[in-house]
């Protein structure tokens, strides 16, 4: 589960640490305040693009921390798939924002953003304010469907999505196949002339970097041995060269060395030096009288570097580039030549590929089915207690004109809210609250099938009041039993019912403009209970539903355990 969450200079926020408890944490404020900054800067912990107007005003850097509790072994094995250990059971996972650069740490290393999300989607499932929206859009539906039942699904959809690929790549080279004979023709001539020029070459690996270091030689030969000559006359054939001068040195130790053993160590090692440079001299003695500039070779080497240097510019960066490059025109010259052989093949492979993709869609379309009834059986049940009165609720299966990568389902879900009514879709019939609570429905059965712990959801009750609110309250309630819940509202029937309440607060400081958060004790939690009940003005009448509010929801907890 999420345990601290701790944020520093990100819009209206100086600093602050949060610790959140197991079951339901709740977040509350008056608008402005600053709630939707909690979960953006959990969002940008995970992985997400930091906007500019996220940073607080003067500031040079932002940061965010998340620390996770991590205890459960499936958490464990596919966070390890990722090679992340959990340290002391924990996971912690920062961003530092600073200008325009961030840079993103897991367990105290520095990893890409997108790693991040990798991670975060096995430990936080985050339902945004607007999230219910998506619900209006077909393509979520098969997703959620495929979600539910990814246990079973996983492996015929992977096997599925691998042919649709094959089966994708084999139209395509049919398509370009279907070429007239004169355009045909073309393209195999122009290839066994590139075939011919690669393979005249008659290339080796790392040809090209013993090319260049001949080269490389060759064309400064000259300026080698003028160089050499130079150094062998300061070593041994001037007046006064080294030689001439370390011999003299060693002459007059050696005339010395009796009287002292220190003197007798230093002509010893002067005598080193001396044959050193002895060695030297004919090492280089015998180079230069190896080396003669060779204007044949130099020609050769020329020239060979320059036919790699053009296949280089035409086939790829690297000799080995170059020789697969051949590899695939030869293949595909092969082909041309034998056109109507390779294309019966083709067609041969495709339809062979076709069928054993329909059966695929087939499987496939059968377990979505069977998890489609199961699914929506549930949704209905938990919309029944989410104070949808009459409700069917189902999932319409319809036959894509042609394969897809998730094979050829047309699925959506679909409802009637009154009794002799047609399901319709969900944009025909629900509104705004009603999508609201059938995401909370589907959240819910999801999450009963989910090992992610913590479900963070942002103003889920947008467009729901009085007896809808109350009985969202206790679903929210019901999910916390298992589940960790982080849930910004604006309504006191969810309010009531947190196992920890947190109240976000903007005041001015200093001439700035600053959010805070803290956890509220009993009577805090009361007072604010009766702001979201009674606005500005708060009675004493209000207080007391307030606290009658608390009591109701407590009572209510105590026979959900």
């Amino acid at each position: 589960m999420l345990r601290t969450l701790h944020v520093k200079n990100l819009a209206l926020i100086d600093e602050a640490e949060v610790d959140f408890e197991q079951g339901l944490n709740i977040l509350t404020g008056e608008t402005g305040a600053g709630k939707s900054i909690i979960i953006g800067s959990i969002n940008l912990a995970l992985g997400e693009k930091v906007p500019k107007e996220m940073l607080r005003d003067n500031e040079e850097n932002a940061f965010v921390e998340l620390i996770f509790e991590v205890d459960d072994p499936k958490i464990i094995d596919a966070l390890a798939e990722y090679e992340v250990f959990p340290e002391d059971g924990q996971i912690i996972m920062s961003r530092r924002m600073t200008g325009g650069r961030s840079v993103a740490r897991l367990n105290g290393e520095s990893v890409p953003a997108s790693k991040m999300k990798e991670i975060s989607a096995l430990l936080i499932d985050i339902h945004g304010q607007h999230e219910h929206q998506s619900l209006l859009k077909k393509h979520r539906h098969l997703q959620i469907l495929d979600e539910y039942a990814k246990e079973t699904l996983d492996e015929p959809l992977s096997k599925l999505q691998e042919v649709y690929r094959e089966y994708s790549r084999i139209r395509e080279e049919l398509k370009e196949l279907s070429t007239d004979d004169e355009s045909r023709m073309r393209e195999l001539s122009l290839l066994e002339y590139e075939i011919h020029e690669i393979a005249e070459a008659r290339l080796r690996e790392g040809e090209d970097e013993e090319l260049e270091l001949a080269y490389k030689k060759l064309s400064n030969g000259r300026k080698i041995l003028e160089a050499l000559g130079r150094a062998q006359g300061c070593l041994s054939e001037q007046n006064g060269s080294a030689s001439e001068l370390t011999g003299s040195a060693l002459r007059e130790l050696c005339g010395v060395s009796d009287y002292d053993e220190e003197l007798a160590g230093m002509a010893e090692e002067l005598q080193q030096i001396d044959s050193l440079l002895e060695d030297l001299n004919r090492e280089m003695a015998a180079y230069m009288a190896s080396e003669e500039f060779d204007e044949e070779q130099f020609r050769l080497t020329e020239q060979r570097l320059d036919t790699v240097n053009h296949l280089k510019s035409k086939y790829g960066h690297t000799i080995g580039e170059i020789l697969h490059a051949l590899e695939e025109k030869e293949a595909q010259a092969k082909k041309l030549r034998n056109f109507e052989e390779y294309q019966k093949t083709l067609q041969k492979q495709l339809s062979e590929t076709e069928q054993t993709l329909t059966r695929l869609c087939e499987q496939v379309s059968a377990i979505r089915k069977k998890y489609a009834g199961e699914l929506t059986q549930r949704v209905r049940d938990h919309l029944l207690d989410l104070n949808f009165l009459e409700v069917q609720f189902e999932m319409k299966f319809e036959k894509k004109e042609s394969f897809g990568a998730d094979g050829w389902d047309d699925v959506e879900f679909v409802i009637a809210m009154n009794p002799g009514e047609e399901p319709k879709s969900l944009g025909k019939v629900a509104s705004g609250g009603e999508l609201s609570r059938i995401m909370l429905a589907l959240k819910t059965v999801l999450a009963e099938n989910d090992e992610i712990d913590t479900l963070i959801f942002d103003e889920i009750d947008t467009g729901i009041s009085g007896r809808t609110a109350q009985a969202v309250s206790e679903k929210m309630n019901l999910i916390a039993a298992d589940h960790q819940i982080i849930c910004i509202t604006h309504l006191p029937q969810i309010a009531a019912m947190a196992d920890a309440h947190f109240c976000i607060e903007k005041a001015a400081q200093n001439q700035t403009t600053i959010s805070t958060i803290h956890r509220l004790e009993e009577d805090e939690i009361v007072d604010e209970l009766a702001r979201m009940l009674g606005g500005v003005r708060i009675t004493e009448t209000v207080l007391q539903s307030a606290k009658e509010m608390k009591e109701l929801a407590q009572n209510t907890k105590n026979k959900q355990i």
